[in-house]
């Protein structure tokens, strides 16, 4: 049986993400969220239809009858091919195949890994070489990721795939690497059955593409931080101390980047006691020439992260959780790691004399997709350092923003001015009845000096003032892309939607 056949068998059963989730419904979605599949079973009905057939034996792993499998699949070849097993004329899922989507930039099709653990509270411990499907951390990857449309693009630890399959979108040629062979065979079945043109390669980090560069580099690495002794699972644990394997991707992606290229990782750092998180992740690019933007999403203490990261493995009730505990807080301690910040990185080859180096907590709300804010940032980062004559000479608009007045009842004037994006990072900035007005003045049309003159005098207050004031808000606005550049419409985009 060839890729081509089995991926029309699929898709002659409907086998799609807008029809499973139909038939499984909203409550089915998210029970598989939850890693329960008794109400996708309920909504299928005992329906062993074509596409009811695939459900079961992909996505909620039940053991399906031979005759109804093979209304659907040439059974004997898929067998040959590794994806089920026949046991008493029944047919049993080895790997997990499902339906991918995603509205935002197309990138659709399959995607095969091993089959979802601890799948309606089975609890058995997680292979070393276990290939991850498509996780929350790797959707949240792909909606921060830049959809600009590159040259080169470089999925650094591919895993099953899914990243790979969006870079096919947008650029014209598509690396993968990975360190396990089960996950690069897996990636390969994922793009040939998304018609997906992608070059897979083994090795660890950079090894398979010494000397090349990219104009785009994405990765959710082996980021997990676990002590060195016991068994280590291959695709969230590398071989480095603490968050050594980041680290090194940090100090490395400058001799892989195009000029103007850039590296997005979704990943995790070690805040250790007496060392401000800011410093030491900004300490990684000191030298490397490169712009750095950090986002620190989510803070988990010791003992959240440890217990995570346990349940992921598979240990929650089991024998070995407590030592596995023991093992893992001793090795914190040793380090002195007291907490693990959790977010996003971007690195630019932007070229600066001065690279412009960024750590922040944002762990408020956003609307995903975010990658535009990613592609925008260089420009963002320009107009916001521009020389002052150049900054009043600019024609800088307004975003999509609204304005929240708050005061007293009654009274003729707020106490507080913000505009708040409706887009993006969701963010706020505090304003005068000065600062709002020019910055809802700012169209793309006038100057900055022109609106700063025409305010001023409408405020009767002296433009040297209404300048001083204005200026330093309009820097952040721009750089937080409060207010944008005078060109091009806003690109809007929806969300990531894959099965389970």
């Amino acid at each position: 049986m060839t890729v081509p056949d089995f991926r029309r068998q699929l898709l002659d059963a409907n086998y799609t993400t807008d029809q499973v989730l139909e038939r499984i419904g909203e409550a089915g979605q998210g029970g598989l969220g939850r890693n329960s599949t008794v109400a996708a079973d309920v909504a299928l009905e005992g329906s062993m239809d074509p596409l009811a057939c695939l459900i079961r034996l992909f996505i909620l792993q039940q053991d399906v009858p031979y005759p109804c499998v093979a209304e659907v699949l040439d059974v004997e070849a898929v067998i040959r091919a590794g994806f089920v097993e026949c046991v008493d004329d029944v047919v049993r899922a080895l790997v997990d195949i499902r339906p991918y989507a995603s509205p935002d930039d197309g990138a659709s099709g399959f995607l095969v890994s091993d089959l979802s653990p601890g799948l309606d509270q089975t609890t058995s411990p997680t292979r070393p070489d276990y290939v991850l499907g498509a996780s929350p951390a790797s959707l949240t990857l792909a909606e921060i990721t830049m959809r600009t449309p590159v040259d080169r693009a470089l999925d650094l630890g591919t895993g099953c795939g899914v990243q790979a399959l969006h870079l096919a979108r947008h650029a014209s040629t598509v690396v993968g690497t990975d360190l396990n062979p089960r996950a690069l065979r897996m990636a390969r079945v994922s793009a040939d059955l998304s018609e997906a043109d992608v070059d897979l390669r083994e090795g660890s980090l950079f090894e398979p593409v010494v000397g090349e560069r990219f104009d785009l580099i994405v990765s959710n690495p082996p980021y997990v931080m676990s002590p060195p002794d016991g068994q280590r699972l291959t695709y969230r644990e590398g071989d480095l101390v603490a968050d050594g394997l980041v680290e090194t991707i940090v100090r490395q992606a400058s001799q892989h980047l195009s000029d103007g290229g850039s590296l997005q990782l979704l990943t995790n750092w070690a805040i250790l006691d007496g060392v401000e998180w800011q410093d030491r992740l900004s300490g990684w690019v000191q030298g490397t020439g490169l712009d750095c933007w950090v986002i620190e999403r989510e803070r988990l203490d010791a003992y959240a992260y440890i217990e995570m990261w346990l349940t992921d493995a598979g240990l929650a009730g089991s024998d070995e959780w407590e030592p596995a505990y023991r093992r893992w807080l001793d090795y914190f301690q040793g380090l002195g790691i007291s907490e693990v910040g959790m977010g996003w990185m971007l690195l630019t080859a932007a070229g600066r004399a001065e690279p412009d180096v960024r750590c922040e907590s944002w762990p408020h709300g956003v609307a995903q997709p975010v990658g535009d804010v990613f592609a925008r940032n260089r420009a963002a980062v320009d107009a916001a350092t521009l020389p002052l004559d150049e900054l009043l000479a600019s024609r800088p608009r307004l975003g999509n923003v609204v304005q929240e007045s708050i005061g007293e009842p009654g009274a003729q004037d707020p106490t507080h001015i913000v505009l708040r994006q409706r887009t993006g990072l969701l963010r706020a900035i505090r304003v005068s009845t000065a600062d709002g007005a020019v910055l809802g003045a700012l169209d793309g049309e006038l100057t900055l000096a022109q609106v700063i003159a025409a305010v001023s005098s409408i405020l009767d207050l002296e433009t040297g003032q209404v300048a001083a004031e204005v200026v330093p808000i309009v820097r952040d606005a721009l750089r937080d892309q409060i207010l944008l550049p005078p060109r091009g419409a806003e690109h809007t985009s929806e969300s990531l939607e894959t099965v389970g």
